[in-house]
């Protein structure tokens, strides 16, 4: 079961409450078992990618697909397959346009920055910063970090869906619409409050620290030879937009060994105060209705004590699955489908890079061969 909530990027999600308090107390049994199941199954996972990819990146017309496997809150192992561009095969060092998997390092930097006392996740921004297209609304006086981190400010995805002009559709805070305009808000805010340009921020705050030295919202000399190409449906015009200003919703370019580090730096909470983690990984607002949960627990062919929340927390998708947490996050551009996946309580996770149209169905069989649960593949 999917509900969209933000343009052409990965859907989420399904929610039947936003209490965790209602989670049954089977719980903790229901983890124990997920994360033996996992377990038990990751290694022939990765014998079952290795024995199968290659047929999988055909039977999608996918050129490449670059995955990595989180466990113990390390890096367990990565892995590239295919070729970048036409000729040249993919590796290690190659460079993937993530997508709107660029929301999170945005987010990452903007929690690092508050956590530090820099910022306010709750100031009005109105005072630093203010987009001359909403000067005149008052509701630009409500927009605060915390509301562009969750997707609340009102805004719709892109100021082009609303005549090239920023508006703020609803009064922030009472609503879910998914925005990168306000990720590009709240990182134009810090950028003035801090007067230093976001990405040397980012740089700063996120992208050193964590030892991403292959990883640039902006192009550089050291992208040469190594871009992935995006790959779209036959007859369409290639599209293969590279920054020369910061995007903090789209764009950035990585490696699968750099953005793997970053999900480990998150999963063990690095550069973030204990509040602020967990406000992080806390869902906001319920997105689906309980009959919508109940077919999708048909779907998974779980049990009588299905429960499902789900939602978005700062830089983040949640979901809550019999008690499971789990956090993950997609993208999607023009010839590009990426998706990460991280079970904090259990230490794993799984980031899928791919440059091809078709790709989220290569990333679901990679997700369904290192992490069987069925409940979760249901809401892919």
């Amino acid at each position: 079961m999917k509900v969209k909530i933000r343009g052409a990027a990965k859907v989420l999600m399904v929610a039947v409450t936003s209490s965790v308090s209602m989670i049954p107390a089977t719980a903790h049994k229901q983890e124990a078992q997920s994360a033996a199941r996992t377990v038990s199954s990751m290694k022939d996972g990765r014998a079952e990618i290795d024995a199968h990819i290659k047929e999988w990146l055909k039977e999608s017309d996918v050129p490449s697909v670059a995955l990595a496997y989180i466990q113990g809150r390390k890096v367990a192992w990565t892995a590239v397959y295919g070729e970048q561009s036409p000729g040249v095969a993919a590796t290690e060092k190659t460079l993937y346009n993530v997508a709107s998997l660029t929301k999170p390092i945005t987010a990452e930097t903007i929690l690092r920055l508050a956590s530090q006392g820099k910022l306010s996740l709750d100031e009005s921004m109105s005072p630093i910063w203010l987009d001359p297209d909403i000067k005149d609304d008052p509701y630009s006086k409500l927009l605060t970090p915390r509301l562009c981190l969750s997707h609340q400010t009102g805004f719709a995805n892109w100021r082009r869906m609303t005549g090239g002009v920023l508006k703020i559709r609803w009064k922030p805070g009472t609503q879910t619409g998914y925005s990168g305009e306000g990720y590009n808000y709240v990182a134009a805010f810090a950028q003035r409050k801090l007067a230093t340009p976001f990405d040397v921020l980012a740089q700063e705050m996120v992208l050193d620290p964590i030892g991403m030295k292959d990883t640039s919202y902006t192009a550089k000399d050291w992208y040469s030879g190594r871009l992935a190409a995006p790959y779209g449906p036959d007859g369409e015009k290639p599209s293969d937009a590279v920054a020369t200003k910061w995007n903090g919703a789209d764009l950035l370019r990585t490696t699968i060994g750099d953005y793997a580090k970053f999900v480990v730096s998150v999963m063990r909470n690095e550069g973030v105060t204990e509040t602020i983690a967990a406000e992080r990984a806390t869902v906001t607002r319920d997105l689906v209705k309980p009959e919508d949960v109940e077919k999708l627990c048909r779907q998974a062919k779980d049990g009588a004590q299905c429960t499902v929340v789900a939602g978005l927390g700062l830089g983040w998708e949640v979901d809550i699955m019999n008690g499971v947490k789990i956090l993950d996050h997609g993208g999607s551009d023009w010839g590009v489908k990426t998706s990460v996946m991280f079970v904090p309580s259990q230490g794993i996770g799984v980031v899928v890079f791919t440059n091809g149209e078709n790709g989220a169905q290569v990333i679901r069989k990679v997700v369904n061969a290192l992490y069987p649960n069925k409940l979760y593949l249901a809401k892919m």
